[in-house]
């Protein structure tokens, strides 16, 4: 499902204006049309309830106004608070107002403190509450009447239903300006926006109601828009056939370089991962002092380095990691790896050098951070990076809070400028690819917050490439695979706590099969 900005959406609100000449005001009565029929499906009938709607001087308090008219249509009470001077409402949300005033809708102007008291007295009646301050176009932190309304709206003890979004929350990045609405619900318009998933999206919108408002396809298709959420209709397909005829061959070899001392658990996981994802066969490159703790999963093969001493894996491994690429079809480099500067040169090298396709995690970035070392991506085979917001601040000397504020910016730019996949790990997963293209994960849940969870990832990718997914795809897949497979987990424990990584690649195959059994639907 395509994902639109703010400023993507004006343009193709916009579009649907100019170009095909449909009325402004007839898309906002869709929207408000579409909003009731969505309060209605969720919380039952109207007749008898009393709907307080808080109203912004703009398009989107408009769209509570046509709100208020319709609940009227389905024997509600509407009470408007509009948070703007009657006088300077404009446009199509001006045709509304007046149309409210001639049904006789009670409306209360709140634009000084002094009448703040009046909203509270509202709150005490409400059986809804429906929030349709700011639109998707607020870019400055709330003032200070509209802050307090907000704090008044967050507590009350009705439903709280978000026209659009919630009001205070950026609708690209999904930051709080300040303060902002916690909906139970929201109903957007036309389409989604990222704000809605990431970010404090999640956490404030509540249900998310979806309504077409008329903007034809052909509207929308010419918009071009490079941001999408994953849905399981676009996942079934890149799902690998599994013929009756295969044999481990046809599934790919991967080739696992990971670990050094203290951290076999981590190289062990991603190797679990890949067979978990259906790898054929999986080989583990291992220090020589790790060697043993291949044992724990007597399925993976090892490959012999040549000082079983080592603690760490060294450039002097280049030529046997090198020898034993042959026959594999993808790597994954970094799981576990430590941080000795020596084993980073050899990572460096085997990240400019091989021609396979390769997943580079944890360890893997944080050396070629340490380094200096550019990722940009050199010939065809495809570098497919998964780093959390701690590794991408490595990456690229941004701050933490700083990746985390504009997410989906940030990986875009990085994986344009680097020719990469981007895997930004965290609540709703971002994956960016080198032409600009973003993905954002609507799978997972904060089970998935334990240590391991992250290498399991980087094999169950590394495993769909052996299989023939396509880098960009299995990058897509793996992500939402590895989310489903930790949503099972919690819906079947009812439980966000206490998983093992190992717990969840052993999930993986029930979470393929789940999207495999609606693909054969």
């Amino acid at each position: 499902m395509k994902l639109a900005t703010a400023e993507q959406m004006r343009r193709i609100d916009s579009a649907a204006i100019k170009t095909l000449g449909i009325p402004g005001v007839v898309l906002m009565e869709n929207a408000g049309v579409g909003t009731i029929n969505a309060i209605i499906s969720g919380f039952g009938p109207l007749a008898g309830q009393t709907v307080l709607v808080v109203a912004g001087p703009g398009n989107n308090g408009g769209d509570g106004l046509v709100i208020a008219r319709h609940a009227v249509q389905h024997g509600a009470v509407p009470l408007v608070f509009l948070l703007a001077d009657p006088n300077k409402i404009k446009g199509e949300a001006a045709i509304n107002l007046a149309i409210v005033k001639k049904m006789g809708i009670l409306v209360y102007p709140i634009n000084t403190t002094a009448r703040l008291g009046t909203i509270e007295n509202g709150l005490t009646e409400a059986d809804l509450v429906v929030d349709a301050i700011f639109g998707t176009g607020l870019t400055r932190p709330v003032d200070k009447i509209q802050a307090r309304v907000i704090e008044r709206i967050n507590t009350a003890p009705c439903p709280v239903i978000s026209a659009d979004i919630p009001s205070g929350l950026d609708s690209d990045t999904g930051q709080i300006w300040g303060t902002c609405v916690r909906a139970d619900m929201t109903v957007t318009y036309g389409l989604a926006k990222p704000g809605h998933f990431i970010g404090h999206g999640p956490e404030v919108c509540g249900n998310l109601g979806l309504v077409d408002i008329g903007i034809p396809p052909m509207i929308i298709d010419e918009a071009n828009l490079p941001t999408e959420i994953l849905d399981e209709p676009t996942m079934i397909p890149w799902i690998p056939e599994r013929p009756t005829s295969a044999n481990k061959g046809t599934f790919g070899h991967l080739l696992v370089v990971a670990g050094s001392r203290g951290k076999s658990g981590a190289a062990l996981l991603a190797a679990l991962g890949g067979l978990r994802a259906g790898a054929g066969l999986v080989t583990l490159a291992l220090p020589g002092v790790l060697r043993m703790a291949a044992l724990h999963v007597p399925e993976v093969m090892t490959l012999d380095l040549s000082d079983e001493a080592s603690e760490c894996l060294k450039p002097e491994d280049f030529q046997a990691l090198t020898k034993g690429t042959e026959g594999k079809k993808a790597l994954v480099v970094g799981p576990g790896l430590g941080q000795d500067p020596s084993t980073g040169i050899l990572v460096s090298r085997l990240y400019r050098e091989i021609p396979l396709p390769m997943v580079l995690d944890a360890d893997g970035l944080n050396l070629l951070a340490a380094m200096g070392e550019p990722v940009k991506r050199r010939g065809e085979a495809q570098r497919i990076l998964t780093p959390h917001p701690g590794e991408m601040a490595r990456l690229t000397g941004l701050t933490v809070s700083e990746i985390q504020e504009n997410r989906l910016e940030i990986a875009r730019k990085y994986a344009k400028d680097n020719q990469v996949i981007l895997v930004l790990k965290g609540a709703s997963t971002i994956i960016a690819s080198p032409n600009g293209q973003i993905s954002i994960n609507p799978t997972g849940n904060p089970i998935l917050a334990t240590g391991g969870t992250g290498d399991v990832l980087a094999g169950v990718i590394g495993a769909l490439l052996v299989q023939g997914v396509p880098a960009e795809k299995a990058a897509r897949l793996g992500v939402y695979l590895h989310g489903r497979a930790a949503d099972n987990l919690a819906r079947a424990r009812k439980s966000q706590s206490g998983l093992l990584a190992s717990e969840l690649a052993n999930a993986i195959p029930l979470a393929m099969n789940t999207v495999c059994d609606e693909k054969e639907e």
